[in-house]
């Protein structure tokens, strides 16, 4: 393989394995927010979000680079190097250096599902609980407001919150 090719492929599959630990402490924090929104542990959920913004900072700023990489790759070995593709650079480069780039995609492209699939369950926990505090927040509301119904002659009638009153007579 040529100098220039060698370097900027060791460029590539170094930026590539970094992206992938990051995606993998991400899938560790998204795991642990799961459990968190459970136990509806507010601070270390909040100190959870934080570390996920940091790294997911982190996430973009690897992956632009990566994109970089990509094209120069590309063309340096004859590929698209206006919308790269590892699995298309990996075609060309053929041999050890082509199948290391499709482990990498291999194992990137599982992470990115893995992490889709779980924060996609987060969000359905987060909306059921939003849901339920919703629904005892009214119930606490129309508890403490009480009915009022109009009685004979325009006067008003409390609800049933007042001891005493009658909801129906017969049993």
């Amino acid at each position: 393989m040529e100098a220039t090719v060698e370097r900027s492929y060791q460029r590539l599959v170094v930026n590539l394995e970094e992206l992938t630990t990051l995606y993998r402490h991400l899938l560790d924090l998204v795991r642990k927010e799961k459990q968190l929104l459970i136990d509806a542990d507010m601070e270390t959920l909040q100190e959870n979000n934080q570390n996920k913004e940091n790294l997911l900072f982190k996430v973009k700023a690897t992956d632009g680079l990566r994109a970089r990489y990509a094209a120069e790759l590309a063309t340096l070995v004859h590929a698209d190097s206006e919308a790269p593709r590892l699995l298309d650079i990996a075609k060309n480069l053929g041999g050890a250096e082509g199948e290391r780039l499709r482990v990498i995609h291999s194992a990137l492209d599982l992470l990115i599902r893995r992490l889709s699939t779980l924060n996609k369950e987060n969000e359905d926990v987060a909306q059921s609980a939003l849901k339920n505090l919703g629904g005892a927040l009214n119930n606490i509301k129309d508890t403490l407001s009480g009915k009022k119904t109009y009685g004979g002659k325009g006067q008003v009638q409390r609800g049933p919150e007042q001891a005493g009153h009658f909801v129906s007579k017969e049993i």
